[in-house]
């Protein structure tokens, strides 16, 4: 029955990039980038006495490869992005030794969204169309090693929380 069972890890969000700038780093035994950094989504509803309440959600992200080259080039501190691809948990011990446990998404689409960075006053796209931002972890990206996978990698570089 097992065989017959279909999931789907898909999340798409729609943020800004905050608290601080992302950090984009080499990982010279998989000679791949990685950018990790954290955006916000906020969501807000009226309650019953009228007032407006509004809640946060933060989103540790990591883009690898060309994303990541696109996140150095392309996003800063309070840019809106759209980012697009799979969440994922791991476990990695702190400079400590504690064990620590964190959930990321692993972007597979970053788009700026921001009028500055989007297009030029004329409405045209300053970026590549199709799949320039469609990178994460396609094959290209494990061509040379598929026995490597970026996730496997990731445990050596520890996330750090804003929080």
């Amino acid at each position: 029955m097992a065989g017959n069972v279909k999931s789907l890890n898909r999340v798409v969000l729609v943020g800004n990039v905050q608290p601080r700038e992302p950090e984009v780093s080499h990982i010279p035994s998989l000679g791949r980038d990685v950018a990790k950094f954290t955006i916000v989504t906020k969501e807000g509803y009226m309650d019953k006495s009228n007032q407006w309440q509004e809640s946060s959600e933060w989103h540790n992200i990591v883009a690898w490869g060309y994303n990541a080259k696109k996140v150095e080039k392309s996003i800063k501190r309070g840019s809106l992005v759209l980012i697009e691809g799979k969440i994922k948990s791991r476990k990695w011990q702190d400079k400590n030794g504690q064990d620590r446990r964190t959930t990321e998404i692993i972007a597979d689409t970053i788009v700026p969204l921001d009028r500055g960075q989007q297009g030029s006053s004329d409405g045209s796209s300053s970026y590549d169309s199709g799949n320039s931002y469609n990178g994460g972890s396609s094959n290209l990206d494990n061509e040379n090693n598929p026995e490597v996978t970026p996730e496997a990698q990731i445990d050596d570089i520890p996330y750090d929380d804003p929080f």
